[in-house]
């Protein structure tokens, strides 16, 4: 049976070291169905700096998570066995060997037999995390929760940064290019060409204003259509959410979702096959009141309740399959 978050009504919500919604460590339950990793890696941003402490940002703000989850009907942390594997070390100095590091320490928690959720960083970390999960299921479907495209190629000559992590990804053949979509994207481009480029890559593209004027179940409905039931990779940037809803971030745009649209939107996602999936870019040092470190912690407890609900159905079922007489 999974080892659940510590029991509140004996404990206190703020006391203590912080881990994912006060579920165990890692080393405390030996192996795990999903492990919440961190990626204290900050080198790969354009702008503002200060990802690396997004991850225990988020820790810290899960602390209020509780073990049901009633928009999903479901126990995210008693289905399935979820643990926080602490942080991979990554060169803050070095990229490649940085980028190197993360996807050698992704791999080993996916060799276990867990689905990740990684809390980073910046969205450098994207690809070596998806060079991992794709070694393990194949090219893998994509969703991408972004206020940008990061599909550029270099800047100043650098190949990974927070913004060339899917144009690498397309390149090395680890993303499924008929099932790509952004979704959140807006605000000033370089050029026209940035949008031609993308197109090329294999995106769809959902703006925060399709959002607002269709609305989320029709956003859903073509999001689903176009991922089926590929293996999918979900990764979100917290800066896909309005700067009113997560100032805590190193490139704000103004004009994107509120956290209530994209937590409907993950959750609308309960049919598609979740095999992992990152949150990045939480820079507290420019949050108020944690607003966007609540906000990234509700959205990573979301996808840590689809992968959960998902891994105990699948063991249901072979568990059904094993039970029926020869």
């Amino acid at each position: 049976m999974p080892i659940p978050p510590e029991d509140t009504d004996r404990t206190l919500h703020f006391a203590g070291p912080a881990t994912f919604g006060r579920v165990p460590r890692l080393d405390q339950v030996g192996t795990t169905d999903i492990a919440v990793v961190g990626v204290p890696f900050d080198a790969g941003v354009s702008y503002r700096p200060g990802a690396r402490f997004g991850g225990n940002a988020i820790r810290e703000a899960s602390r209020l998570l509780r073990p049901y989850n009633p928009a999903q009907d479901a126990y995210p942390f008693h289905y399935v066995q979820v643990a926080d594997a602490g942080d991979i070390t990554a060169n803050p100095h070095n990229l490649n060997e940085a980028v190197d590091a993360i996807e050698a320490g992704a791999e080993e928690l996916l060799c276990t037999g867990a689905q990740l959720m990684t809390l980073g960083g910046d969205h450098t970390i994207a690809l070596p995390v998806l060079r991992a999960v794709a070694r393990k299921h194949g090219p893998v479907a994509l969703l991408h929760f972004d206020a940008h495209l990061d599909t550029w190629d270099t800047y100043f000559g650098a190949e990974y940064t927070h913004g060339t992590p899917f144009r690498r990804a397309v390149e090395e053949g680890i993303l499924d290019t008929s099932a790509l979509s952004h979704v959140g994207t807006r605000g000033p481009l370089y050029s026209k060409e940035d949008l031609d480029e993308d197109t090329k890559l294999g995106f769809g593209i959902v703006t925060s204003a399709d959002v607002m004027r269709r609305g989320v179940d029709e956003v859903v409905q073509q999001l689903k259509e176009r991922i089926g039931k590929r293996p999918l990779y979900i990764s979100v940037d917290i800066d896909v959410l309005d700067p009113a809803h997560a100032p805590g971030t190193g490139t704000p745009e103004a004009g994107g979702l509120t956290s209530r649209e994209l937590l409907e939107i993950v959750r609308g996602l309960a049919d598609c096959h979740l095999v992992s999936a990152d949150l990045v870019e939480v820079a507290p040092a420019y949050d108020h009141a944690d607003i966007t470190s609540v906000a990234a912690s509700h959205t990573a407890y979301e996808l840590v309740t689809l992968m959960s609900r998902q891994i105990a159905f699948l063991r249901w079922v072979e568990e059904q399959k094993q039970a029926q007489p020869a």
